[in-house]
């Protein structure tokens, strides 16, 4: 099910959450408000860890992680790496990377098994992203954006991308990944995906300015009305319309 929320007053909640099948991280200093909406969704299910990288509250963008790993940047403090270690699950590998291109959450997108990342990025780079993360490394851009992270969402269900990708490049992105993608905007016709909303294979989170019609196929393209009362109702009429006709 995918669900609105604000950061104080941002809509880019993917600037300030980041979200894997086996943990969330949330940046400090938020509204409760922000928090319970994590909370009422993901309380039972898996940590929820407030902190903050290289003291600053923008994680969602530095941080790049899946249920198997999380990637810092250098610039993390061993302060903040310990607290993170201590709060995520012992199956989960963090590891502090040096790079260049340091918003790692800027050029990296991934799910559980595969990668997209900025064609730029140091080949030991790579390579520990494979190691850590345990995923196949392809050097992408997405409508002509190296920053693959910010333009780009994507689960173990599917994917959606920049509303300018064309349906070819959509088509060899899909291969690559082996999920369906579909090109699309948060938050009221904004391209930034990757800021506007997290996903993981259960649940999204976007932006209040997040219209019923993007909604709708963020729902769809990441599968998360599989389980909604609505979707079975619809089946439902549909299964009714066919018997009749």
């Amino acid at each position: 099910m995918a669900v609105r929320a604000q950061f104080e007053n941002s809509n880019d909640i993917g600037v300030f959450a980041k979200l894997t099948n086996s943990y969330c991280l949330v940046a400090i200093g938020g509204s409760e408000n922000f928090y319970s909406v994590f909370e009422a969704e993901l309380g039972d299910v898996m940590p929820i860890v407030h902190c903050s990288i290289a003291g600053t509250r923008i994680i969602g963008r530095l941080a790049a992680g899946n249920r198997h790993g999380l990637l810092l940047p250098s610039t993390t403090t061993d302060q903040e790496l310990q607290h993170i270690r201590d709060s995520l699950p012992e199956s989960v590998a963090v590891q502090r990377i040096e790079e260049r291109l340091s918003a790692l959450g800027n050029v990296i997108v991934c799910n559980d098994y595969v990668a997209l990342v900025h064609p730029d990025i140091d080949r030991e780079t790579e390579e520990i992203i494979a190691d850590t993360l345990k995923v196949e490394v392809f050097r992408q851009t997405i409508a002509d954006n190296v920053l693959v992270g910010s333009f780009c969402a994507l689960s173990n269900q599917g994917g959606l991308v920049h509303s300018r990708t064309s349906i070819q490049a959509q088509e060899e992105l899909s291969s690559l990944l082996q999920v369906p993608l579909v090109a699309g905007t948060v938050n009221r016709g904004s391209d930034v995906i990757g800021s506007g909303m997290v996903v993981n294979d259960c649940f999204a989170f976007t932006g209040m300015d997040t219209t019923s019609t993007e909604i709708s196929l963020i729902e769809k393209i990441f599968k998360l009305q599989d389980a909604q009362p609505t979707s079975i109702v619809s089946d439902m009429r549909d299964a009714l319309i066919d018997t009749h006709s």
